[in-house]
């Protein structure tokens, strides 16, 4: 069973994560985490703090002479802002002067939903915790996951089909999602040039009035094997899974899987994926792929697509209006460092969750306590669905 967890505060000394379930075996390309950990630094409208921090993933267990050795993976993620932060949020009682309360609940934010619910006087702690900054943690592990999946054929990236009103109107490919991913300088992370310099005008539009910008991110994991997750139990379906997992992914507020927005006002006719079998590659085929690559709760051996609708950031330069924890008395919201824009960051965070719960249903499936049990017991499988 794979199982993770992420602890660590935006402000804190570090972010620190665990991963256990991933088998023995598997080599460890650091480069390969090093780079993912970039990526989600990247694209045009992040904010000052980018500038900052340049992650890296220090791994303290479960790695040794560069591969897994069976047992559970840790690391840390260093907080270079800790420095100007140590005396305002020490772990020992400290000095209180020293302190930065949270004034007023930002709109949109956790922080008085958090407050109430934590019974705190204002939100410091609560904004320390919700902030996206955990999401590097969750890269991190991402990164095993997807060199895990990689030993099985499987790839995962994303790219940026919406910001704010500009939009990708045409199919992509998989072998552009891909070469997208692998570029040196992220602007948004689209696959479509020509609209790519229109989601950076709309990015520049919102910077200039003190505004934000959201818009849709897209997920592909190319090359899975049908019969991943299962139809048995609800909690085992894997479209719920990994809908739950983008979800999870700070500032989405609506995941699509296929067409599913559009399939909803189709005939069925329009929407079902038709059936064909070739015999030269000894598989069954589809004629579209509307379904995403799921369906019963199931992979079904098409690439698996998924969308997440991320909102615009909360944090405004120009806030919004809000009441004084201390006073109740209207005040604008408390404004700290924020971005502009952050969807294509949002998609390689949805990655590493789309990474993680794929492999963790690999591993349902084929089990296995080192990298070369689950790799044959993958291939069996493959050779059973070549007889089927």
């Amino acid at each position: 069973m794979l199982r993770w967890s992420t602890a660590g505060e935006s402000h804190g000394e570090a972010l620190v994560a665990t991963l256990s379930g991933i088998p023995a075996g598997l080599k460890i390309d650091f480069e390969a985490v090093a780079r993912e950990l970039w990526r989600r630094q990247q694209g045009f409208g992040r904010g000052g703090r980018m500038k900052l921090e340049r992650d890296s993933a220090r791994f303290i267990s479960g790695i040794r002479h560069g591969a897994t050795i069976g047992s559970p993976i840790a690391c840390l993620v260093a907080n270079r802002d800790w420095e100007n932060w140590r005396e305002a949020l020490p772990v020992e009682s400290g000095d209180l002067n020293s302190y930065k309360p949270l004034a007023a609940p930002r709109p949109g934010h956790a922080d008085l939903a958090g407050a109430l619910k934590f019974n705190l006087p204002e939100a410091r702690y609560v904004l320390e915790r919700a902030s996206a900054r955990e999401s590097a943690a969750r890269v991190a592990l991402g990164a095993v996951a997807k060199l895990f999946l990689g030993r099985l054929g499987i790839e995962v990236a994303s790219h940026v089909t919406r910001v704010g009103r500009a939009t990708v109107q045409r199919e992509v490919s998989w072998h552009e999602v891909r070469s997208a991913c692998a570029k040196e300088e992220v602007v948004l992370n689209c696959c479509d040039a020509d609209v790519e310099q229109r989601m950076k005008a709309e990015v520049e539009d919102a910077l200039r009035t003190g505004d934000t910008v959201g818009g849709v991110f897209e997920v592909v994991a190319h090359n899975v094997a049908p019969g991943l997750g299962s139809v048995a139990n609800w909690d085992e379906r894997l479209d719920a899974r990994l809908a739950a997992a983008i979800m999870s992914v700070p500032g989405v507020k609506a995941v699509e899987i296929g067409i599913g927005i559009q399939a909803a006002q189709l005939p069925g006719s329009a929407v079902q994926d038709e059936i064909g079998y070739s015999h030269a590659e000894r598989r069954f085929t589809r004629a579209t792929n509307h379904a995403g690559g799921l369906e019963g709760g199931m992979s079904n051996g098409e690439d698996l697509i998924l969308r997440g609708f991320v909102k615009p950031i909360s944090t405004l330069r120009r806030p919004l209006a809000s009441v004084d924890f201390a006073t109740r008395q209207p005040t604008k919201a408390s404004y700290e460092r924020s971005d502009v824009c952050v969807v294509p960051a949002a998609g390689v965070v949805a990655e590493a969750m789309v990474a993680l719960t794929l492999a963790a249903a690999a591993l349902d499936k084929f089990g296995g306590d080192s990298v070369s049990e689950t790799c044959r017991n993958f291939t069996n499988y493959c050779e059973q669905l070549r007889n089927y």
